[in-house]
């Protein structure tokens, strides 16, 4: 009754005193905590779509050209040059003179055959009236039959003379034309490899060249691989198919403007190189091709349909692979590990990693993402 609070209500105002502490240290820790950070800003990045195009997937092989026939012309008689008859490296037709072998000593063989001729035929005439006179005595038996069958005998010896004679004036009249050399085709005449008055024949090898230059043969050898790849895929094909376009690239990086066609295989694989030589002719209108050209012929062996083609600059080389960044319809971005393949303007096929659905691939930002990574997208524009 002095004024003292009881037991009980002295335990009431240290429970409440107890609470009104345990808030206000609730209230003080919670005031400390940070808020949850914000989720992370869209990353910028530039993206283009994923084309579908019929790919055609090329080859090129080494090639050389050479003219459709290119004559190498000899002398088939020997004797001496007199006279070369043509303009190196002017065309040609054919039976054009081009040499002149000084014919005199051909005259002189001829000549000489002929009088042996007309010896053989002489001989001939004489025989050929021993039989007729011959024939009559022996019926009557005023002869014996030996000297008509003598008489016989010689008879055919001489036809066989006057046969040898005539043929020994074939060959000197073929000797004689053979001191006029002629074109065989025509085409563009090469330059001399000797001149006048130098002494030629058979052994002399190769005067010049006479070449037809439109069309052009491009011969080139493709690999046994190949080979076999093409017959299994065309089995119709004498070795390569024929309806493959033939581009001819010349030896300064330009594409020849004409299209090539084939023309034939070899008969065999090269033992020494293991290839299959093939000639493919192109049209030389305008005589930009010359024998001995060295350039690429580029083919289009097969079709890849509905290929998927993203640009170069969007792959990243990664450990002998590549890869690439893909943007779903969320706006996320995933990593894919592709295998790429055949090229098309400026553009690279995808073999695998990429799927069909798979709509834009990140052309500039490819680094600043990760997998699953929120991105900003915009349009890709090519530098024009």
């Amino acid at each position: 009754m002095n004024g003292s609070i009881p037991p009980r209500g002295r335990r009431a105002a240290v429970t409440l005193a107890s609470s009104v502490s345990s808030a206000l240290l609730l209230l003080a820790f919670g005031g400390c905590q940070k808020p949850p950070p914000p989720p992370p800003a869209a990353i910028d990045v530039t993206v283009t779509p994923v084309e579908h195009h019929d790919l055609p997937i090329t080859q090129d092989w080494v090639a050389n050209v050479n003219g459709f026939v290119d004559a190498q012309i000899r002398a088939q008689v020997s004797g001496l040059l007199i006279k070369q008859d043509y303009k190196e490296g002017s065309h040609v037709k054919q039976g054009d003179t081009l040499f002149e072998i000084d014919p005199r000593p051909a005259l002189a063989a001829l000549a000489q055959a002929k009088a042996q001729l007309a010896q053989a035929e002489a001989q001939a005439g004489k025989t050929a009236q021993d039989v007729k006179r011959y024939g009559p005595l022996a019926r009557e038996q005023a002869i014996s039959q030996q000297e008509l069958d003598d008489a016989v005998q010689a008879d055919l010896a001489a036809k066989a003379q006057v046969a040898a004679g005539q043929a020994a004036v074939d060959n000197a009249t073929v000797n004689l034309e053979f001191t006029r050399i002629t074109s065989p085709v025509d085409g563009v005449a090469g330059i001399v490899q000797v001149q006048v008055g130098d002494l030629v024949g058979p052994a002399t090898g190769i005067l010049t060249t006479v070449s037809t230059l439109d069309p052009m043969k491009v011969y080139f050898p493709i690999s046994e691989q190949n080979y076999l790849d093409f017959m299994k895929e065309y089995p119709d094909a004498n070795g390569f198919p024929a309806n493959v376009k033939l581009q001819l690239i010349l030896s300064d990086g330009t594409v020849y403007p004409y299209p090539g066609t084939f023309f034939a295989s070899d008969r065999q694989i090269d033992a020494n190189t293991g290839t299959l030589r093939i000639a493919v002719l192109f049209p030389n209108p305008h005589g930009l091709l010359r024998p001995g050209q060295y350039g690429r012929v580029r083919g289009t062996v097969r079709i890849i349909k509905d290929a998927l083609l993203v640009p170069e600059r969007a792959l990243t080389e990664l450990q002998g692979g590549s890869q690439l960044a893909v943007v779903d319809a969320g706006n996320h971005a995933h990593l894919r590990t592709v295998k790429v393949g055949g090229r098309l303007n400026g553009l690279v096929a995808i073999e695998a990693g990429l799927q069909p659905d798979d709509r834009e691939v990140i052309v500039e930002g490819f680094q600043k993402v990760h997998e699953g990574s929120v991105v900003r997208p915009q349009p890709f524009h090519a530098a024009q």
